[in-house]
């Protein structure tokens, strides 16, 4: 700062010498002119030497700065002391000015010094002038005239001097803490501008006619100019309104209008808009700035671009809320807003539904077309059932191809409500039984569709889990029934679900207690001769009743305890074919394999070990499949039916015509028997349908030389007409019933024979 005061006295000491040049030229030479008609050449030469020393030193302006002041000073001086010789006491004046000029051109010390020099000069050269002085009031000695005048002299020679001197300091100081303040604020302003952050400056306009609107921008820093798009002129006198947008919450922006309205800092994140209309989102600090009396002048905006962490929030948000494939709300979720909506419709006293859809026949399209068409199809289907639905319901994906339509607050009466939630299940039906075009291929599925209602009985006594599991029963009632239809959930059905869950943990526990027992019902040749023999499961009761294996099995199959219960069944099997050879009645026995158990990938290592562990020869061993078995993977299924027969097993087709009957799966499977279902010769000979059909098995099975089964014979008219059609063996009521292994050895051993196979 002291180069700056240099420089500033520089440029001073320039202009008063061109000032004192002109001025000089104005009076001197007039004053020469009349001092030399006048006679006095000591003034004229005076004046003369002066005028041309003030020209030379303004025009050497190579000689250094303080050598120049000098002369100037000494020209002033010199000036001072001559006019004093000659004019007088009135020529002080021009010595008071050296002072002055030295504290203003100079400084502090060298003005004193030329202050001394002044007041020296006043006081001796002026002495006689002064001490004939007359002043009014003082006493007539020419000393104290003197001294008097010279003191005065002095006193404001130094106020103006010191005057002068202490201003320059102050100004030099404040210069100095100036400079500081400029040089912080220059790198505040190079930091700022460099920020990564957005900021912005906007001055407060007092005669605004609205508090959100009295801010207009004055700076922006180079990351608002990077990230907005806005060049700084285009954004310098705009509102800080200037970057919101369609998307941007109205909630928000009057939060931070409102803490701007009473000067209050406000933090918050909204959504900005670019030049061009992009989107984005910052997370600002809006801090206010007051002036000395406390007036607001200035707002500081901060901005950070958060895009990336909101979209990370809501990609987090999504994965948690909302299922992947397709966008829909997902279990967590569902259940949330049916927690609502049972509390609304409580509230409310409205009927509102819940509808559990499942998709028919998706699995078989997913296991034959693969995963991204079943995708696809996924897809598709949400999107009909969100098109269906009004704003305020809800469509979920709770998993595989299972979806869930909420129906919020459909009308104060139960009937009303009801007839509502059928009319969209209706509509949810047709519209997911159209066909689905799939790249360039047609797909049908079609919609089972369960429903419940609420509220039911007392407040509180409905959870969301209730709901859901109602509607699902439902849904397994419309399944049941045929699929491809709407059932409406009742009381009854939850009290099914229950005996079957209770059916389910009973059977396990029964499986571990060893309860279960094989029982086994002969099969006979066309003279009652027993030639082999079913093993069927029983499961006794401790009051001595049975329940049916048409009730268990099927909990079995859905529960996954079938395969359990398959291995144990066919080691009962090869423990009743030793038993047998062990009493000298040797002959095969069929026992029931599940396509669950059949699919196992280690089935037929299951197999081997079994008849290894039991010595169990597998001629002997007859393994009864359904025909259901061949839908899924046919050349997996036959490839490993050949591997068991390689062992020695032989295979029989159950229910032989009420399934995938097809002349292909037969050349190609390498059969021993098939089992006329007893539905079929239960209405023989009377039924002409029956008898046609029978016939028709019988013969196909003669030409492809495959042994025939007839299930289900209870009376003789059924037997003649088989025995004359040439079937080769029958089982049924009319020859036996199931009984304990033990008990059909004791028949057989107490004189039935026993054919060979």
């Amino acid at each position: 700062m002291a180069n700056d005061i240099a420089h500033w006295r520089a440029q001073i000491f320039a202009k008063l010498l061109l000032v004192v040049f002109i001025l000089g030229l104005a009076t001197a030479v007039p004053s020469v002119l009349l001092a030399v008609s006048e006679g006095m050449w000591s003034i004229a030469i005076v004046d003369s030497v002066a005028l041309v020393w003030v020209g030379v030193i303004w025009r050497w302006r190579s000689l250094a700065y303080t050598a120049r002041v000098v002369n100037f000073l000494a020209v002033a001086f010199v000036l001072g002391i001559a006019l004093l010789l000659k004019v007088g006491p009135v020529s002080q004046i021009y010595l008071m000015a050296v002072p002055v000029l030295a504290a203003l051109l100079l400084g502090l010390r060298p003005a004193l010094w030329t202050l001394v020099m002044a007041g020296l000069a006043v006081m001796v050269l002026g002495f006689e002038d002064n001490a004939n002085l007359h002043l009014e009031g003082l006493p007539d000695y020419g000393f104290l005239k003197a001294a008097i005048i010279s003191i005065n002299f002095m006193f404001m020679t130094a106020v103006l001097t010191l005057s002068c001197a202490v201003l320059l300091q102050h100004l030099e100081r404040s210069l100095d803490k100036l400079s500081l303040l400029n040089a912080e604020l220059r790198l505040t302003s190079a930091a700022v501008a460099r920020l990564n952050d957005m900021v912005l400056i906007a001055e407060v306009d007092k005669n605004a006619d609205h508090p959100a609107t009295a801010q207009h921008i004055i700076f922006v820093n180079e990351a608002f100019e990077r990230r907005t798009g806005y060049r700084r002129d285009e954004v310098i006198g705009q509102n800080l309104r200037l970057l919101r947008g369609p998307g941007t919450e109205p909630s928000v922006v009057e939060e931070i209008e409102r803490h701007m309205a009473r000067s209050e800092p406000v933090r918050a994140e909204l959504l900005n808009y670019t030049k061009s209309g992009e989107a984005y989102w910052v997370e600002t600090e809006l801090v206010p700035f007051a002036d000395e009396g406390g007036v607001n002048t200035h707002w500081v905006a901060v901005e950070r671009d958060i895009t990336e962490r909101k979209k990370s929030q809501d990609d987090i948000h999504r994965l948690a809320f909302f299922d992947v494939l397709t966008g829909l709300p997902n279990r967590r979720l569902l259940m949330d807003r049916i927690d609502k909506l049972l509390a609304s419709s409580e509230r409310g006293g409205t009927y509102s539904a819940v509808m559990f859809i499942d998709l028919d026949r998706f699995k078989t399209i997913n296991d034959a077309r693969g995963h991204a068409i079943g995708d696809a199809l996924l897809c598709n289907a949400a999107a009909r059932l969100s098109k269906l639905m009004r704003k305020a319901d809800t469509v979920a994906r709770i998993g595989g191809d299972e979806f869930v339509v909420l129906l919020g607050h459909l009308s104060h009466e139960l009937a009303g409500a009801t007839h509502a939630a059928l009319t969209v299940a209706e509509k949810i039906r047709s519209a997911i039984g159209q066909d689905f075009d799939i790249e360039g291929q047609t797909y049908n599925s079609t919609a089972s569709i369960g429903v419940t209602m609420l509220p039911r009985g007392e407040a509180g006594q409905q959870t969301a889990h209730d709901l859901l599991r109602e509607a699902d029963t439902a849904m397994y009632r419309a399944k049941s029934d045929g699929r491809n239809g709407i059932a409406f959930f009742e009381s009854e059905m939850q009290a099914q679900v229950e005996r079957r869950l209770t059916l389910e943990r009973d059977l396990a526990a029964a499986m571990a207690a060893n309860e279960l027992q094989m029982h086994v019902q002969a099969q006979v040749d066309r003279n009652a001769r027993v030639i082999g023999g079913e093993l069927l499961m029983r499961w006794p009761q401790a009051d001595g009743g049975m329940v049916p294996p048409n009730v268990f099995i099927p909990v079995a199959e859905e529960s996954g305890l079938i395969v359990e219960l398959g291995a144990w069944a066919l080691r009962q099997a090869c423990e009743a074919v030793l038993r047998l050879q062990a009493a000298g009645l040797a002959m095969p026995l069929s026992v029931n394999v599940s396509p669950t158990q059949f699919r196992q990938h280690d089935f037929v290592e299951q197999v081997q070990r079994v008849l290894a562990d039991t010595g169990a020869p597998a001629r002997l061993l007859v393994l009864e499949v359904t025909e259901g078995l061949l839908i899924d993977k046919m050349d997996d299924t036959i490839a490993r039916m050949h591997q068991l027969t390689e062992m020695g097993l032989r295979f029989s087709i159950d229910d032989f015509g009420t399934g995938y009957s097809s002349m292909a799966y037969l050349k190609k499977m390498p059969l021993y028997e098939l089992k006329i279902d007893r539905s079929f010769v239960m209405d023989t000979p009377e039924d002409a349908s029956s008898k046609a059909l029978v016939q028709s098995i019988l013969a196909m099975a003669g030409h492809l030389g495959l042994r025939v089964v007839a299930e289900g014979v209870e009376t003789q008219a059924q037997a003649d007409f088989l025995i004359a059609h040439d079937c080769s063996s029958m089982q049924g009521y009319l020859y036996a019933r199931p009984v304990p292994l033990p008990a059909l050895i004791q028949r057989l051993q107490g004189g039935t024979a026993v054919a060979a196979a």
